[in-house]
């Protein structure tokens, strides 16, 4: 009896007996890795603890304007901050909207990015001068964003677009 290879698949199943597929390789990259700068300082140690990765489906501009107290001279500041919604991407992760606060002062570094678990929100801080830039992208492009954070303390977030042709 001549058996061809598909009809031996399919006796063995109707007969009941276990096939085992090959396993699919498993990955020790996060999604996205692609996007991610280079590793000079090998801070991204092994994988990440938690990945959130949300693609922006809509975005909100919220240009403030706010006197904090009754001090004198009156503080008023100006806050201006984007809110991103989207669909979370990735196997696990629960992200639904991203906070992005622009800091016009003077600091050198900038707080760093959370994400709060209760509330699926991952909170950045962008210098004031990338308000344009990140706008622009939001306008044109399809854009993600995305938390990685590691064992070592490690964190990593950000907004970036998939690969584009040049127009």
């Amino acid at each position: 009896m001549k058996l061809l290879i598909p009809g031996a698949v399919a006796l063995v199943l109707l007969s009941g007996l276990a096939v085992a597929a090959p396993a699919a390789p498993v990955s020790a990259s996060p999604m996205h890795d692609q996007y991610l700068p280079p590793d000079d300082l090998s801070l991204r140690e092994g994988v990440p603890e938690q990945q959130q990765l949300m693609r922006v489906t809509e975005y909100t501009i919220v240009a403030g304007n706010q006197r904090q107290s009754s001090q004198q001279p009156i503080p008023v500041t100006s806050p201006l901050s984007l809110r991103l919604k989207g669909k979370s991407l990735n196997k696990g992760a629960s992200i639904s909207q991203v906070l992005v606060h622009f800091d016009g002062g003077d600091s050198k570094s900038l707080k760093k990015p959370t994400y709060d678990e209760p509330s699926s929100t991952l909170t950045l801080y962008y210098p004031h001068t990338q308000y344009r830039v990140l706008v622009d992208l939001l306008r044109n492009e399809k854009v993600y964003c995305q938390f990685l954070s590691y064992a070592n303390g490690h964190i990593w977030a950000d907004l970036h677009t998939t690969s584009a042709r040049a127009r």
